[in-house]
């Protein structure tokens, strides 16, 4: 990867990292990234981005719910054509993903 396409990547991450950010989770009002519920973000070069996430419970009501929400979110930022979005539960999700602010936030630090 050249330089330039190594910053257009990580210009485009970061795009989608904030349209995530976007997307709350119905039963913690926080964002699903700062929450820890994204896995892996892979832009693909055909305007494909692979997004793996979990929830914070298996049983969660709104998980199909949800993956559209992200698709619907990450689908807005320039140079995105298609969104796949893999419901993953490996590794589980557990507190010590959240970001120190959401920590913070919620009173857990």
């Amino acid at each position: 990867m050249t330089t330039t396409e190594l910053a257009d990547n990580e210009t485009l991450i970061a795009g989608i990292i904030a349209a995530l950010r976007t997307v709350h989770d119905p039963e913690i009002p926080v964002n699903i990234y700062d929450l820890g519920l994204i896995y892996r973000i892979e832009p693909k070069p055909d305007g494909l981005v692979e997004i793996d996430m979990t929830l914070t419970a298996p049983g969660c009501p709104v998980a199909g719910e949800m993956l559209s929400w992200v698709e619907k979110a990450v689908i807005e930022v320039g140079g995105i054509d298609k969104v796949a979005v893999q419901l993953v539960f490996d590794p589980p999700w557990d507190s010590s993903r959240m970001t120190d602010d959401v920590k913070l936030e919620l009173g857990l630090l």
